[in-house]
């Protein structure tokens, strides 16, 4: 019995007040990710999920996503969320390397999500498993997704 892992690609992300040269008074980052079970008998249970931002590998927010569910076969299920001012900790400085690198076209930032995980075979649930997932994405100077980073895969592994 071997389980496939989830399946996440990054649909949606945007960072609105990016074409703003103040925007960190009220920065936002808003996403979109599938996540699907493509296994045909095996479900999921899912612990609370937790997102979190990344820019050039600091943290610049996180937040809890979803709370504990469980997640049938041959299902897909949206996680979206938004991350405001509460959530962000970005200030004048971060929000100048945005700038920077918005001048040069693209703006690359990390999405991470992680939760534990358990697979359930008919009556027989498996050990807990700590999911880690990694979408790297790329937004625009007008802060929204580009077209060749939208629906892209990203990686899954466990800890």
């Amino acid at each position: 019995l071997r389980p496939h892992r989830p399946r996440f690609h990054i649909v949606d992300f945007s960072v609105p007040g990016l074409s703003q040269p103040s925007g960190f008074e009220n920065a936002q980052i808003t996403f979109n990710v599938t996540d699907r079970n493509s296994n045909p008998h095996i479900g999921i249970y899912y612990d609370s999920m937790v997102g979190s931002v990344f820019y050039k590998d600091q943290q610049i927010g996180s937040a809890p996503l979803m709370d504990p569910f469980y997640q049938e076969p041959k299902t897909t299920t949206i996680v979206y969320s938004t991350f405001g001012a509460a959530t962000l900790t970005v200030n004048s400085n971060r929000w100048k390397e945005f700038m920077d690198a918005r001048q040069q076209g693209t703006v690359i930032f990390r999405l991470e999500i992680t939760s534990v995980i358990r697979f359930k075979v008919t009556t027989w649930d498996t050990k807990h498993h700590k999911m880690h997932v990694n979408c790297d994405v790329a937004v625009g100077p007008d802060g929204t997704i580009l077209p060749t980073w939208k629906n892209k895969k990203c990686p899954v592994y466990f800890s």
